[in-house]
């Protein structure tokens, strides 16, 4: 089965067992002090709300920040353990889109309260989950301080660059087969945001080819793939450098970029990676 339709069965059975967001915390309860973070974006949040110590354990993906990686490990963001999640006792699972299905409905057979965070796919549903994780956490003032900050930023970002020409822009966030950054992602925003023609933009399925790319040329090529620091990022450049034709080759704008930053944003992480992104479309306009 695919990642896709993981992603699809998840929804249908989170639909069906009543597990969203919305079925959280009443303001009755008391709120939950012992999580478990099954994504890396779910456990930053955690942390930039301050209830990091509430934190009883995460996937081994979730590294950042460095505190997150002295968590209990529960296995990775797609297979975990599930009879060491309940061992830990927690009263508040975050599930992901990447979540096995399967497992979200024995957590929640268990009588585990799981909340489901699906992948978001834009700066706005970002922000919008951040504010809802702080509502089950009793967070919620610090949560919409943090969003305003980060809306201001980002504000600042645009302002940069709106006077600037656009360049075209490959974002590659997956490779054998090669996958794009498409409309339907938050990655996407990185690159209108900071100012730059996503080419993938009018592609529903995120797969590409060298070829393609080749033929629509971008100004720029940035790598984000999670796992790079195995060294694919450095690989698949190489590799993009044998395409002489694209004016990024020729006039060396191939970039890789931490995935950990680039792949799993919190409302602040996603300001780090969108002033990255922008001083690499526009380097004249970094700092």
């Amino acid at each position: 089965m695919t990642r896709c339709s993981f992603l699809i069965l998840g929804l249908l059975l989170i639909s069906v067992l009543g597990l969203s967001p919305a079925s959280g915390w009443s303001q009755d309860e008391q709120f939950p002090q012992r999580i478990v973070s099954l994504g890396p974006i779910n456990t930053e949040n955690v942390f930039l709300l301050g209830a990091g110590d509430r934190l009883v354990a995460n996937t081994s993906y979730c590294v950042h920040p460095a505190a997150a990686r002295d968590k209990v490990k529960i296995g990775s963001v797609m297979q975990f353990n599930i009879e060491q999640i309940l061992s830990l006792q927690p009263d508040l699972i975050l599930a992901t889109g990447l979540t096995s299905p399967q497992q979200v409905a024995q957590l929640a057979a268990s009588g585990v309260r799981v909340v489901h965070f699906r992948q978001p796919s834009n700066f706005v549903m970002i922000c919008d989950q951040f504010l809802e994780l702080g509502r089950l956490l009793g967070l919620e003032v610090r949560a919409r301080t943090i969003i305003a900050e980060a809306q201001k930023e980002v504000l600042v970002i645009q302002q940069l660059v709106k006077d600037l020409p656009e360049k075209k822009v490959f974002m590659q966030v997956g490779a054998h087969p090669l996958f794009a950054s498409v409309e339907d992602s938050f990655t996407n925003d990185f690159i209108v945001l900071a100012g730059g023609i996503n080419i993938a933009a009018g592609q529903r399925d995120g797969r590409y080819n060298y070829e393609k790319v080749t033929a629509q040329n971008p100004d720029v090529i940035i790598i984000a793939i999670m796992g790079s620091e195995g060294g694919t990022g450095a690989r698949e450049r190489e590799e993009w450098l044998r395409f002489a034709p694209i004016s990024a080759v020729r006039n060396r704008q191939v970039f890789v970029v931490d995935p950990d930053l680039i792949c799993s944003p919190s409302p602040m992480t996603f300001v780090k990676g969108l002033q990255q992104i922008a001083a690499l479309i526009h380097p004249q306009e970094e700092k």
